[in-house]
C-alpha cells in the first residue's frame, strides 16, 4: 500500500479530465502548475488524491489561509487499489500549534480479506488403497484392470483424447469397488 501525504502546494482544478484522480470536490475551480504535476504523478503511479475526492463544506477543505486567500494545498495520495480504506479526509482548524496551516486528518477503516472459492470442484471418489497390500485383493484387482484394459486396446489413435481419458477413468472406477472397498 502506498500513501503519500504532505504539503504539495498543489491546487487541483475541477476539470473533467482530472476527475478519475482528483474527484469532484476540489476546493479550486482553476488549478496551478503544481496541481497539474500532482495529477500527472498520481495518474502515472496509479494513485488517487483522497483529500479532494470526498465531499465536505469549504471550511473543512481549507488547509492554508493567507489573510483573505483560502487554499487546499495539503493532500493525501493513496494507491487506487486501496482507496476504499480511507473513510474520510478533512482539515481541522484550531490545532494547538503556531503555524499557518490547518491539521489534515484521515480516518482509516478496516479492509478484510475474503477467501475466494475455488473455481473448480473436483468430484473425487476415494478408495481404501491399503487393501492392495493384501495379496489376494491385489491379484483380484490386477485381473479386473487387465480385463478392462483389454477392451481399450482396440481403440484407434484418432479417437478424441478426452473420450479416451473418460474410458480409462470409468474402467478404474468400475473395477475398484469390486476389489477394493470404497471409503
Amino acid at each position: 500500500m502506498k500513501i503519500l501525504l504532505g504539503d504539495f502546494n498543489a491546487k487541483g482544478a475541477r476539470e473533467n479530465i482530472f476527475k478519475p484522480t482528483i474527484g469532484n470536490d476540489s476546493l479550486h475551480q482553476g488549478g496551478n502548475d503544481n496541481g497539474v504535476r500532482i495529477v500527472n504523478f498520481a495518474t502515472s503511479k496509479n494513485l488517487v488524491i483522497k483529500s479532494t475526492i470526498l465531499p465536505h463544506r469549504s471550511i473543512h477543505e481549507y488547509t492554508w489561509i493567507n489573510r483573505k486567500t483560502h487554499n487546499q494545498i495539503d493532500h493525501i495520495l493513496l494507491d487506487r487499489r486501496w482507496h476504499s480504506i480511507i473513510l474520510d479526509v478533512r482539515s481541522f482548524w484550531g490545532a494547538d500549534c503556531v503555524i499557518d496551516r490547518y491539521l489534515v486528518v484521515a480516518k482509516f477503516g478496516k479492509r478484510l480479506a475474503v477467501i475466494k472459492p475455488t473455481t473448480q470442484k473436483f468430484d473425487v471418489e476415494r478408495f481404501n488403497h491399503r487393501m492392495l497390500n493384501e495379496l489376494e485383493v491385489r491379484k483380484q484387482y490386477q485381473i479386473k484392470i487387465s480385463n478392462r484394459y483389454a477392451a481399450l486396446e482396440n481403440l484407434s489413435y484418432s479417437e478424441d483424447i478426452n473420450r479416451a481419458w473418460d474410458n480409462i477413468k470409468e474402467n478404474i472406477k468400475k473395477s475398484s469397488p469390486v476389489a477394493i472397498e470404497a471409503t
